[in-house]
């Protein structure tokens, strides 16, 4: 029997040979497939500058360097992600808190936001996450940014390719930084890969040298002249944080089939919503002015309408050969972050939505016939 995966890549014939030129050619790292790959991203996006990094985390690191983030600073983001979007603060010595999320929609609460404002200093940074590809409320985030004077980073690795109103995610129209990741579960994949977008050449430019060591390459030492064409100066502390061209190469293949992608993740989704509305399940919450990248597509068991646990639902689909996944442990309850003082109870909102959720298969390559087996195990399951 097949296993059903919760996510997989996509990747064509296309897709290899575009990898296999790189191969061929003179530059296998740091040549011209990495800005060819930005600037489809770029224009893509609507514009904003693409600087492509090794990881979403690298991504989520150096966007907090450039933000201003350090000792003595705070970023705030959501309980409901992947611990790197609160990591990248403590690699820059900040402090981490949270802001409760809205249970419908799985991101940010604008209303929790608000009230936390209310109460106290605001953080230096803001990171609100679009989970499974949908946008936050990135206007209001936007008015309380501008209203309490912090910075706003979208932490969108879910979220490539989707929209908000007229805005692509990404264009940064409401933030000072957006990260994709290209992890092979994403929407468009380079096996690991992130990206880092701004409407600042400033700040790309900036982001650019911290991705390579700090180096300027051909710039001067404390003003003297270069000596020659061979010289580079490391301005400040920076990574190794490079992009390969083969992984670019990967990345803007797969850029051409964006559309196809989300289209058909948007299908299944239809298709799940229809098959699973009779069940005891709390189904994602699709409306509103914003288009999902539905990277995942999340279902909460409601314990009101059944005594089935999430435990009992996910070990009946993996005996059936179906891999589903949860999304996610509250950060704030990881061993790290109760060190830091948090507790559980903190977050209600966050903590009921892990103890129900559980992310169905999703991905552009699941067929039909596949997905309806998920729907019949589900059905057996909770009927």
């Amino acid at each position: 029997m097949t296993v059903i995966p919760y996510g997989r890549q996509s990747i064509d014939a296309a897709d290899i040979e575009r990898v296999a030129e790189v191969l061929r050619s003179d530059w296998i790292t740091q040549g011209p497939a990495i800005e060819r790959f930005e600037a489809l991203v770029s224009d893509y996006c609507g514009g904003a500058h693409a600087v492509a990094v090794s990881s979403g985390t690298a991504a989520l690191h150096i966007a907090a360097i450039a933000a201003g983030l350090g000792p003595g600073k705070v970023l705030w983001t959501v309980p409901n992600t992947f611990v790197a979007s609160a990591n990248c603060a403590r690699y820059c010595g900040a402090a981490v808190d949270f802001v409760d999320i809205d249970l419908a929609t799985g991101n940010l609460s604008v209303d929790a936001l608000r009230a936390k404002l209310d109460a106290g200093p605001p953080p230096d940074v803001l990171v609100p996450v679009h989970f499974a590809g949908r946008p936050c409320d990135m206007a209001a985030v936007h008015d309380l940014a501008l209203a309490h004077g912090f910075r706003v980073i979208e932490d969108a690795s879910h979220a490539i390719g989707a929209r908000y109103g007229d805005h692509a995610i990404g264009g940064c129209a409401h933030s000072d930084m957006a990260v994709f990741s290209f992890h092979p579960v994403k929407i468009v994949t380079t096996a690991e890969g992130g990206m880092v977008m701004t409407r600042s050449a400033e700040v790309a430019a900036r982001l650019r040298r911290l991705r390579s060591h700090g180096i300027d390459p051909g710039a001067a030492f404390a003003g003297d002249e270069p000596d020659g064409p061979w010289s580079y100066a490391q301005a400040e502390l920076g990574f190794n944080y490079r992009m390969t061209d083969m992984q670019a190469a990967l990345g803007a293949s797969q850029m051409g089939r964006i559309e196809d992608f989300i289209a058909r993740r948007h299908h299944l989704a239809a298709r799940y919503d229809r098959a699973l509305a009779g069940l005891p399940l709390r189904l994602p919450d699709r409306g509103g002015e914003v288009r999902s990248a539905l990277h995942l597509y999340v279902v909460g068991i409601d314990r009101q309408r059944t005594n089935v646990s999430r435990r009992q639902v996910f070990d009946g689909l993996v005996e059936r050969g179906i891999r589903p996944q949860v999304h996610y442990i509250p950060v704030h309850l990881q061993p790290y972050y109760r060190d830091q003082g948090f507790a559980a109870g903190q977050f209600p909102a966050a903590e009921r939505h892990y103890a129900e959720a559980l992310s169905l298969p999703l991905f552009a390559g699941l067929t039909e016939d596949d997905q309806d087996r998920v729907v019949a195990a589900l059905h057996e399951l909770l009927a």
